[in-house]
């Protein structure tokens, strides 16, 4: 055990940490991580949010060096081969370009190769999984040949020894093909761990898998004619070898380009011979046999939270159907809804329809940009989701925001404020950039208004608004009922569950806090109900803000009218025996206000029937702000309290006939008269609307 246990130093690679940051085309090298210094968390709550937020900002503002490619994984599995000869034992190692985190308690995440061994599968991840965690990837050199059982044990001796040396933070397993069912080996015999499981299509269904059917055929291939087993193997690696050729002429590159890229796979072809020999894919396809059937046989002791990762297009494994059998067999959590109590599985999926076997080495998949979407990411045992969260890089920004663009161009947003001696402005200039600010507003059908809010306070001011969202985006559904990954581009632009404490943490960490008291309620309305507040009595948050002296924004918006007709609402709903069955279904999950009274403690969620119309225009207008800053002993008193809330309730409805008034003098209300003018001026030139 202790030869397997043991870290390896590759030749001519450095190991110190300390030295300045090496080419990223450089090999990966081993640190000494019994000596690794992690610091515990801040007890102060509001110090600790404060660094998070400091810490974050720097993730965001800080420049993205060269990114890596498949071509550097041949590389380097090139010069690895080379440098430990193909033996030795199973041993870890920590890539160079991992080496700057930007927490001092990053969580350490553990990745298990898949059928190629060599620990490289995550090079095009990196740089960026570097800086929020201490990554450990495991390397079974070709020549191995230690059984499955034995890596079981391998890799459980490291996540029992630092679990003792950090009990406090959770340990990631990403496990790749063979390396999911190693991470399912080891969950169901450490349950009491806590351990987070990322598997990109794990072999779990070897027994379904085409592979079975070149078994036979690689036994009898004599080893001097282990060429002909090259492009399986290479299928293995990269999927089909002449996908890129193919692909290329029906786009019409010159010949020129597919020479060169033909030349660059038969360079590749010598590389996974030496990866994958025909003994050594042989030991690997037996040993995923055994792996599958050792976890079908254990899965039901497996209580880690997982994340499955399952491609569409892999010709080896059937991922999307496999997904759905582990979600299904894993046990089951309990959750404690209104009426009763659910038990369901402890497990999320997200299906990559285009993507290949080896998922991580294909361009546009980024594993910190889904555990972000996810609310994967966490530094302790329970989420923390002000000082775990991670904001958006701005490329990240830029593929959130591309399939919610279209909303920006039909509806033309206009947005107004006011700055502090009462002008308004159309621009965001009178919004504060420096928080703890609260904007507290109208929610609009559906939230319609939520991405041009976001999008604008972004790339305008600079600020990125956290926003306080019912549970049901962060509550794991029944999936015939609700798709959670619907939410992603939510969670991963700041949202976090509405709550008292929650909202205590970010006014501790000085953000901009986007509050709606009229929560679902508002956002899933009946007809004729449109711009109508539905606010709770009490002044759930006046106090709170106060005693941050923050400044609360009162803000209006109106235009839902203007896109779509409400059709069909929650009573026309009720009528329905099937649409009644889907609504009481999920009537229980993640309800608020269960002990207030009136409408605002109606917040069962429906999806509302709208008829589409030609698009008119979203208005917002920012009244002017509210500081509570000296009036914390003020505003402790409850009718000082209930006071001011109802002047802010009053400002929105303010704000609302404000625009709803003015809007009918905008020469530019309809798409087509915005199109004509962007037609002649220019298209980013900026649409008109009426005099203020």
């Amino acid at each position: 055990m202790a030869a397997i246990s043991q870290a390896v130093n590759f030749a001519g690679i450095s190991t110190d940490r300390r030295l300045h940051r090496p080419s990223l085309r450089r090999s990966a090298v081993v640190i000494n991580h019994s000596t690794a210094a992690a610091e515990k968390r801040p007890t102060n709550h509001k110090m600790e949010a404060a660094a998070a937020v400091a810490k974050a900002k720097k993730f965001l503002e800080e420049e993205e060096n060269e990114k890596l490619s498949l071509e550097d994984y041949f590389e380097q599995a090139e010069s690895l081969i080379k440098s430990d000869g193909g033996d030795g034992p199973p041993r870890w190692f920590s890539p160079l370009e991992c080496g700057s985190r930007i927490f001092d308690n990053s969580p350490l995440l553990l990745y298990l190769p898949g059928i190629d061994g060599l620990g490289l599968g995550l090079i095009l991840q990196h740089q960026k999984l570097g800086k929020i965690f201490d990554v450990w990837c495991l390397h079974i050199p070709v020549k191995d040949r230690t059984p499955f059982q034995d890596l079981i044990l391998l890799v459980e001796q490291t996540v029992r020894s630092e679990n003792c040396r950090f009990p406090g933070r959770p340990i990631y397993l990403v496990g790749e093909s063979i390396g999911g069912c190693l991470a399912l080996a080891v969950a169901a015999r450490n349950p009491n761990i806590d351990l987070v499981l990322i598997l990109a299509n794990p072999a779990t269904s070897f027994a379904k898998s085409q592979l079975q059917s070149i078994l036979p055929l690689l036994e009898f291939i004599p080893s001097e004619l282990s060429l002909i087993s090259i492009p399986y193997a290479f299928s293995l690696m990269t999927g089909d070898p002449f996908k890129t050729t193919s692909s290329g002429l029906e786009k019409g590159f010159q010949l020129e380009k597919l020479y060169k890229g033909l030349f660059k796979q038969s360079i590749h072809f010598s590389v996974v011979a030496d990866i994958l020999p025909r003994d050594t894919l042989l030991w690997k396809l037996r040993m995923m046999n055994s792996a599958a059937s050792f976890v079908n046989s254990r899965i039901y002791a497996v209580k880690a939270q997982i994340l499955i990762l399952a491609s569409g297009r892999d010709p080896l494994l059937p991922n999307l159907e496999e997904a759905e059998r582990i979600r299904v067999a894993l046990p089951k959590q309990e959750i404690h809804l209104l009426k009763d109590t659910a038990f369901l599985p402890k497990c999320e999926i997200r299906k990559f329809d285009e993507s290949g076997h080896f998922i991580f080495l294909e361009d546009g998949i980024d594993l910190v940009a889904i555990l972000k979407g996810t609310s994967f990411y966490r530094r302790a045992k329970f989420q923390d989701y002000v000082s775990d969260y991670l904001p958006p890089t701005e490329a990240e920004f830029k593929k959130i925001c591309e399939p919610y663009r279209w909303i920006s161009t039909a509806t033309g947003p206009v947005m107004f404020s006011t700055l502090d001696d009462g002008k308004i402005v159309r621009s965001l200039e009178g919004i504060p950039t420096e928080g703890p600010v609260v904007l507290v507003g109208y929610h609009m059908l559906l939230g319609l208004e939520l991405f041009p809010l976001v999008m604008n306070f972004l790339t305008e001011r600079d600020v990125l608004l956290r926003g306080l969202a019912h549970p049901i985006i962060f509550v794991r559904m029944l999936e015939e009922q609700l798709d959670i990954s619907m939410f992603d581009s939510f969670r991963a632009m700041g949202a976090v569950p509405v709550s008292a404490s929650n909202f205590y943490k970010l006014l501790a960490a000085g953000s901009h806090v986007l509050l709606y008291p009229g929560g679902m309620r508002e956002a899933c309305h009946k007809k004729g109900e449109e711009y109508q507040l539905f606010w709770p009595e009490r002044s759930e948050f006046v106090r709170m803000a106060a005693r941050f002296g923050a400044k609360i924004i009162p803000f209006g918006v109106v235009g839902e009218d203007d896109i779509g007709e409400l059709v069909l609402d929650y009573d026309d709903q009720m009528k329905i025996p099937y649409l009644r069955d889907l609504i009481e279904k999920g009537s229980g999950v993640g309800q608020l206000r269960t002990d207030a009274e009136g409408e605002v403690a109606n917040q069962i969620g429906y999806l509302p029937g709208i008829l589409p119309k030609f698009p008119g225009r979203f208005y917002y207008y920012f009244g002017k702000p509210i500081d509570t800053a000296g009036m914390k002993e003020e505003l402790k008193k409850r009718d000082k309290a209930d006071q001011v809330y109802l002047e802010i309730k009053s400002e929105v409805e303010r704000c609302i006939s404000f625009l709803k008034e003015n809007r009918e003098r905008d020469p530019f209300r309809s798409l087509a008269s915005r199109t004509l003018y962007s037609a002649i001026s220019g298209w980013s030139a900026e649409v008109p609307t009426f005099e203020i």
